[in-house]
């Protein structure tokens, strides 16, 4: 009869037994560190809404949750600061596997844009440049200038080059033309037909077109109106037309030249 010992001593038996130990120890490795790790692994949790953050708080508060922020696109927004969270992929409180990427997209601010140089420029040309660079066309002036040729930009209220916001209201001032060949338009109302031939006479201008109007209470050949407006600028012989009061119950309209 073969004792136990013998059978000790097999070879056959002393590889069953190595096997068993072998699978054993496999066995525990699998049960207490493997499933583990993969249960760890396959662990869920809700993303923090990270919106409206800067990068360094919303990487610190995403790495403390155990996922992988991702810095990803910048863009334009004047709604939030420059650096600061705008949206995210995983959105706020998505459930998601631990260590899972969180992409994050930042604003890079309100978009500026450089004041274009205008002196020099027509006045149409100027509007379309300002339209073009993402202005407004502000506030428009006249003054005569030696300088610069008639309708073309004197002076502008933002410096060239500056860098402002877009929609911000650029106001320019328009040449005239020479100061030395134009003249101040006088301010004809409330004086006589006969006063203002003497004076525009004197000025060096003309009497342009009389319109004649029937205005109770006013005394005949009064200036009521003229064109052009008191304080334009116009050239040494030019014309004056105004209009004139008349006696009489209904409009006339007779003119003269």
């Amino acid at each position: 009869m073969t004792t136990f010992k013998e059978i000790l001593h097999k070879k056959s038996t002393k590889r069953l037994l190595l096997i068993a130990v072998v699978v054993a120890v496999v066995f525990f490795l699998f049960n207490d560190f493997l499933m583990l790790w993969f249960v760890r692994q396959r662990e869920e949790l809700p993303v923090p809404s990270v919106v409206g953050k800067s990068i360094d708080e919303a990487t610190k508060i995403l790495m403390e949750a155990g996922l992988d922020p991702r810095q990803g696109d910048v863009i334009t927004d004047p709604t939030y600061p420059v650096g600061t969270v705008i949206s995210q992929n995983p959105i706020g409180e998505k459930i998601v596997r631990k260590g899972r990427r969180v992409y994050l997209t930042l604003s890079g601010g309100e978009r500026h844009v450089s004041v274009p140089n205008l002196r020099g420029r027509t006045l149409r040309d100027a509007k379309f440049q300002i339209e073009q660079q993402g202005l407004k066309i502000g506030r428009v002036t006249y003054q005569g200038s030696d300088e610069y040729p008639e309708n073309t930009i004197v002076s502008q209220s933002l410096a060239p080059k500056v860098s402002v916001k877009r929609g911000t209201h650029l106001s320019v001032v328009v040449s005239q033309g020479r100061v030395s060949e134009k003249i101040e338009t006088p301010d004809l109302k409330g004086k006589s037909l006969k006063e203002v031939e003497a004076l525009l006479e004197d000025m060096g201008l003309k009497l342009g077109k009389i319109t004649y109007q029937s205005v109770p209470d006013v005394l005949p050949n009064t200036v009521m109106d003229q064109f052009p407006r008191a304080g334009d600028m116009m050239q040494f012989g030019g014309s004056i037309d105004v209009f004139v009061s008349q006696q009489g119950g209904a409009e006339n309209n007779n003119e003269e030249n």
